[in-house]
């Protein structure tokens, strides 16, 4: 075993300048996955950790003993949110909720630092004035759902109005009052809600790393199939050439997994800068943990290692073939036969879980297209090379037939994002699908018995706070709806009618219909910032791809080029053939992948394909032409090299 480890290692280094050129594009595309696999795995871990954070917020009723009261409400400021919390100890020495350092006492307000940072800056009569009592502590970070949430927590007593009062109303406006046993409570809908896009976000980030780390083991092949056919020629067994092959894919692989990981070290400050419902994220939420951090320094070199392993069938089998350079049997037709059963599912797929529909509808359709790609590359080299006109085209078709799992993993990257693109531009939501609701005029529930005091009140308050209103009152039943139309329609003026109205009915606050619709709001939004970063890692692993891909493809077939052009062919038919067998493949595969992605997003579109998915689309189609045809253009140097000298090489 160590004289096959020293082996490998000698051959690892003495493959000269080009040896180790490929195998620096290796560890680059695998640090490449590595730093996004890492961001993928957090997103899920940071998602998880809001939902924790914010459960004490959600109460649960007490099923023993109780020993506190908690009732919850959202008030707004500057169209931003803040959660109210009020609490009651029913005995003494209750435990404290997150964030804080002991109970809150009746008449005591803790504040988090941004809303204490707020009510400064604002007038009293637009904020503080909501909040009067002693400022006792400051809410902690262990209590938030982001940096700058606005969070108030205040004491109050057991038998006080506020605790005492029906629950706000709608299923967005808060909960209790309701005795608690503890601050364990539960993870909210919006939070569930954002946990499952996470996952799916996820998915769509992961297959595609996947699939790219999986081919980076493939690069520089040729070289490498070439090396180890010879060594099964001269006596090496089956076993000594796939130990050779794991060590070295592992080796390479585990130098770029470590420098992925530093990578997403450094950078996870600008990560955390991604605003997601509402505000940006802790440093600690992008740190996934040392144990997810070992996990995947694990998991990606065996990943590679065990992709390595797969492509040594020919070597292993028939060493004589390799050697001899002979075209390998063409794919069956058993791959495309795979990912039409995987999209006849989608239609008839019942979907209750965001795992069922990350793993069924996203990951096994994307993991399909990557199967079924190369069978349609050899396809399509077939077509080309029978109505080939030009050398070019005649070079690039055979150049398909030959290899078309190289040639796959040059485009594979913007299939991939394609899918992604159509899946998402399908479902990504218009951004007047809520329509324009009213922000200024202010509501507030009364119960009915009250309409009349409530109303005087309300006029009363209003007019002291210098707001022109008019009042009127509406629906029926139990519970009457008070409308405060405002004369001044500014900022200054809404938050100031807000102030005055805190109070006047215990336990619930003056909201607009744009204050009701503001969740919903805030995760179409969110939908849309998740599109932007899912499809910027996409493009970033298809164009790391491309340009990775084609230069291995060149180191691969140095010899090839270098014969041609010392045949007689110019390099500007070396650079269209390469062209050609990369825009071809991209052309048919890419537009195939959109269209799936659509075709598994349709059952759950919301509305038809609106402005914003178009552009999507668009963007997305111009930008994987570009990223390849400038990978290909970054690579033409190295070409010119490699044609520079036709002897063959030691390694």
């Amino acid at each position: 075993m160590n004289g096959l480890m020293g082996l490998t290692w000698r051959l690892l280094r003495g493959g000269g300048r080009r040896g180790l050129l490929g195998a620096g594009l290796t560890g680059v595309a695998v640090a490449v996955s590595t730093a996004l696999l890492l961001f993928a795995v957090s997103v899920n871990i940071a998602f998880q950790g809001r939902a924790d954070r914010e459960a004490w917020r959600n109460p649960v009723a007490a099923t023993g003993k109780a020993t506190a009261i908690e009732t919850v409400r959202r008030d707004y400021v500057r169209d931003r949110q803040i959660t109210v919390v009020d609490l009651a100890a029913l005995e003494p020495g209750a435990a404290p909720p997150p964030g804080l350092e002991r109970f809150p006492a009746p008449g005591e307000i803790w504040f988090s630092p941004a809303l204490a940072e707020l009510a400064r800056e604002l007038p009293a009569d637009q904020l503080a004035g909501r909040f009067p009592g002693k400022a006792a502590g400051t809410v902690g970070d262990e209590a938030l759902v982001y940096p700058g949430e606005l969070v108030a927590v205040r004491g109050q007593r057991a038998d006080s109005p506020m605790m005492t009062a029906g629950p706000a109303n709608g299923p967005r406006a808060g909960a209790g009052p309701m005795k608690i046993s503890g601050f364990t409570g539960q993870a909210t809908g919006d939070a569930e809600a954002y946990k499952a896009l996470g996952l799916i976000a996820s998915v769509l980030m992961v297959v595609p790393l996947l699939v790219f780390g999986g081919a980076a083991a493939r690069l520089t092949v040729a070289r490498r199939d070439q090396r180890l056919a010879a060594l099964r020629l001269v006596g090496a067994t089956p076993g000594q050439v796939v130990t050779m092959t794991v060590a070295e894919a592992v080796i390479t692989a585990f130098g770029g997994a470590v420098l992925g990981a530093v990578l997403y070290g450094l950078g996870i400050p600008l990560l955390t800068g991604i605003e997601i419902a509402g505000g940006p994220w802790f440093l600690s939420d992008m740190w996934p943990g040392v144990l997810a951090v070992l996990a995947v320094l694990l998991a990606v070199p065996l990943l590679v290692g065990l992709s390595a392993v797969v492509g040594l069938r020919r070597i292993v089998v028939s060493p004589l073939g390799v050697a001899k350079r002979e075209t390998p049997p063409a794919m069956r037709f058993i791959r495309v036969v795979a990912l039409l059963a995987s999209l006849a599912m989608v239609p008839v797929l019942r979907v209750d879980s965001a795992i069922v529909m990350a793993v069924v509808v996203i990951g096994l359709p994307l993991l399909a297209v990557n199967l079924a790609g190369p069978w349609v590359v050899g396809m399509l080299g077939r077509i080309v090379s029978r109505s080939a006109r030009r050398p070019a085209r005649l070079l690039a078709g055979r150049r398909l037939v030959d290899d078309p799992k190289a040639a796959w993993r040059t485009v594979s990257g913007v299939a991939m994002t394609g899918f992604v693109a159509g899946f998402i531009g399908l479902l990504s939501p218009g951004s007047g699908l809520l329509g324009d609701a009213d922000a200024v005029d202010l509501r507030l529930s009364v119960p009915s018995s009250q309409v009349a005091e409530v109303t005087a009140g309300a006029r009363e308050r209003l007019s002291a706070a210098g707001v022109p209103a008019t009042i009127e009152a509406g629906g029926t039943g139990a519970t009457r709806v008070l409308t405060a139309s405002l004369g001044k329609r500014d900022a200054g003026s809404v938050d100031r009618a807000r102030t005055a109205l805190d109070g006047l009915v215990p336990g619930h606050g003056a909201t607009s219909a744009a204050d009701e619709e503001r969740s919903s709001a805030q995760i179409l939004e969110d939908i849309g910032t998740g599109t932007v970063t899912v499809l910027a890692v996409s493009f970033l692993v298809a164009i790391a791809s491309a340009g990775i891909t084609a230069a291995s493809s060149i180191l691969d077939r140095r010899q090839t080029y270098a014969l041609l052009h010392l045949a007689g062919t110019p390099l500007e038919v070396l650079n269209g053939a390469r062209r050609a067998e990369t825009l071809i493949p991209l052309t048919v595969m890419g537009g195939g992948a959109i269209v799936v992605g659509m075709f598994c997003a349709a059952p759950f579109a919301i509305s038809a394909m609106n402005v914003a998915g178009v552009v999507t689309l668009l963007v997305c189609v111009a930008l994987g032409f570009a990223g390849v045809i400038g990978a290909g253009a970054a690579s033409a140097p190295l070409l010119r090299s490699v044609t520079a000298n036709p002897a063959p090489r030691p390694d």
